[in-house]
């Protein structure tokens, strides 16, 4: 019975983890591409930092006691990162217009030097790694809450 016990902690823990990783690079990237290679970023950009940075912590907290319910604190803080990116992509790809611009009166996130990966730019990069967070806190909310 223990060993049953043990086998769901260990799904859950290894959800945490992947998610803890998946911030924990998603940080490490954009500290890179700021102070190495000196890449300003836009004011989008600073908001979606203010919510994975914390994330990185939350979940390295939550990965070293084993803490599933730890969804309930960081899924607000990804969802908020995520409405940030959804704008900032919005944005970015002309699908809402607004009379200023976040990302013109600073550094832009429209030049080819923002891009990764071939061309994917910054924030659809950002929108993909906050959507993929919040499918892994829902996965270990479903998990340990049934």
């Amino acid at each position: 019975m223990q060993i049953t016990h043990q086998q769901p902690k260990s799904k859950g823990w290894a959800l945490l983890l992947c998610a803890w990783l998946l911030t924990l690079v998603s940080t490490l990237a954009v500290l890179f591409v700021g102070e190495v290679m000196g890449q300003v970023p836009c004011i989008l950009c600073w908001f979606q930092r203010a919510f994975m940075f914390p994330l990185v912590l939350v979940l390295g907290v939550a990965c070293c006691i084993s803490d599933t319910g730890v969804w309930r604190y960081a899924l607000p803080l990804a969802v908020m990162g995520w409405l940030i990116a959804l704008y900032h992509n919005m944005l970015y790809f002309g699908l809402i217009s607004e009379r200023i611009q976040p990302c013109g009166a600073g550094p832009s996130c429209s030049g080819a030097d923002m891009t990764i990966l071939s061309g994917v730019p910054l924030p659809l990069l950002s929108l993909g790694v906050f959507s993929l967070l919040i499918v892994l806190l829902v996965l270990i909310r479903r998990r340990f809450t049934q």
